[in-house]
């Protein structure tokens, strides 16, 4: 709790320096030779005033595939925010199939570059460990005060490596509630009772679907494997390790001081695999099921229910308005996803971090920048109801942006066909919430592997080696239980454990 206060009570302390201030300094690199330009430049840095005289060119990297259309809203967006800022900026894509090799490279070729997207699953505490980023200890208040103002001591606390600032996260909370999404539609004229509140629900709903449905599959499950293994965990109260699905390391965040688990470790296993042997037997899923890529079953119609998230639940919705969608969160302790799950990056070859921090104010706070550099041009690539909700105008050519470390809770729109319920629902989340218990409790805590990078890439490995098949019934639950308790200390979750267990108990020393 010290650390907390001192850390806080430091962001102050640079809050009100950037009021008083009142701007921006400038890099070294941007000083004219000529003594005016010189006297102007030397002014700014001595008085943190943002010198805009020379127009800069800012470098941003996103992941995502680039949209066929994006010149012209690339060309709309500078020219905005040169009468602005008297700077553009130049989006570079990393492709979704590409990101996982070039998305580290970014960070050890020595590339110039400003700006980047970041995240908890792009290792974004190992990055800012080996000297990706740069610190903004003295830079995010002074150059980006208004968004420093109105982030959240949570978010603050998701920021801070060792002690220093190497991100802003989102200022748009999202949240863990995990369950079905379902076809509802497709239950008209059957004896279904339109309950969906626990997993035999969940069968309940399968059943009917496979006697009636024949052509659908009932379950939606692919390649990357189920998610029910972890809706299951989640519904029990536990919390996951690096907080997100496909995790092998659990603890109860209801007690004072919990120890990890794994899998072969719960009492409540067993019953987890009989359960999906009998959905195995009952057909509610392929026989091939991890060799299937296909990621759209169920927004394209081939499936009738996936456990997901609600945001996905509010887009398979708008893909398809003549169907009809609903969702049910089937986890017990709702808490908010850590704001650094979408993080917006200066790097540390960047010549004009006070100009792209500058910039990022600008998008999180002014809904006429914010909207052309995240939907687009009005009316062109994108239009707008009555309600403020968004469309696409042409997929094929537009989407919307993949920095989604820019949305705010103010300015984010919905699409245009969301279920009136999400609001709702999402509302609902926010005032279940309680600061410092449950699993909201350990909304900022990341894992750091860098020390244990071998072994937990190991153990990921025979996860998904020898975990998945097994939870999906296609080998039996005692002695493929036993295999992947063998081949999991093989890789050494012992060792994991021991260290990510050292991290949590640290954390929780330091909120105490």
């Amino acid at each position: 709790m010290k650390k907390r206060k001192a850390m806080l009570c430091f962001g102050l302390v640079l809050t009100m320096m950037g009021s008083i201030l009142g701007g921006c300094g400038t890099s070294s690199s941007s000083i004219d030779t000529s003594n005016a330009d010189q006297s102007l430049s030397q002014s700014s840095e001595e008085t943190g005033e943002l010198d805009t005289f020379e127009e800069v060119e800012l470098v941003m990297y996103v992941i995502g595939d680039r949209p066929a259309g994006q010149d012209a809203v690339d060309e709309n967006f500078n020219q905005l925010i040169k009468e602005k800022l008297n700077c553009t900026l130049k989006l570079n894509w990393i492709p979704w199939s590409d990101y996982a090799n070039k998305y580290p490279l970014l960070f050890s070729s020595g590339e110039e570059f400003d700006m980047a997207y970041t995240s908890g699953w792009l290792n974004f505490a190992s990055l800012a460990r080996k000297g990706a980023f740069m610190s903004l200890d003295e830079l995010w208040a002074t150059y980006a005060p208004k968004n420093f103002s109105k982030q959240s001591v949570a978010a603050l606390q998701e920021a801070t490596i060792d002690g220093h600032y190497y991100c802003i996260p989102t200022m748009l909370s999202t949240y863990n509630a995990y369950g079905p999404i379902y076809r509802t539609d497709i239950m008209e004229g059957s004896e279904w009772d339109g309950k969906m509140e626990t997993f035999e629900d969940v069968e309940t709903y399968c059943d009917i679907v496979k006697e009636t449905k024949p052509e659908m599959e009932p379950l939606d499950i692919y390649s990357a494997g189920s998610e029910w293994d972890d809706t299951w965990m989640w519904s029990l109260g536990y919390s996951s390790s690096k907080g997100s699905s496909n995790d092998f390391l659990f603890f109860d965040s209801s007690q004072e001081n919990p120890q990890l688990f794994t899998y072969y470790e719960s009492d409540k296993t067993n019953e987890f695999l009989e359960m999906m042997a009998r959905w195995n037997e009952k057909g509610f899923f392929s026989k091939s099921a991890l060799s299937d890529t296909d990621s759209t079953k169920t927004q394209n119609g081939k499936a009738a229910v996936r456990t997901h998230n609600v945001d996905n639940y509010a887009s398979y919705s708008t893909i398809h308005p003549e169907w009809s969608y609903s969702y049910s969160n089937l986890v017990k302790s709702i808490a908010h996803l850590p704001y650094t799950q979408d993080a917006m990056v200066i790097s540390n070859t960047s010549k004009n971090p006070e100009r792209a921090l500058a910039l990022w104010d600008l998008i999180t706070n002014d809904q006429e920048v914010f909207d052309a550099f995240y939907y687009g041009i009005l009316d062109k690539t994108y239009t707008l109801d009555d309600s403020g909700d968004y469309a696409i105008t042409d997929a094929d050519n537009y989407a919307v942006s993949t920095m989604w470390a820019a949305r705010t809770t103010e300015f984010n729109r919905n699409i245009v066909g969301t279920p009136t319920d999400y609001n709702t629902m999402k509302e609902g989340f926010e005032t279940s919430i309680v600061a410092g218990e449950g699993t909201e409790k350990y909304s900022a805590f990341t894992i750091d592997t860098s020390s244990i990078e071998t072994e937990y890439a190991a153990c990921q490995s025979a996860h998904q080696q020898y975990w998945w098949p097994l939870e999906l019934g296609y080998t039996d639950a005692a002695t493929g239980l036993a295999e992947y308790q063998e081949k999991m200390e093989a890789a050494g979750i012992e060792k994991v454990r021991t260290e990510i267990q050292k991290q949590l108990d640290a954390y929780i020393a330091n909120l105490k």
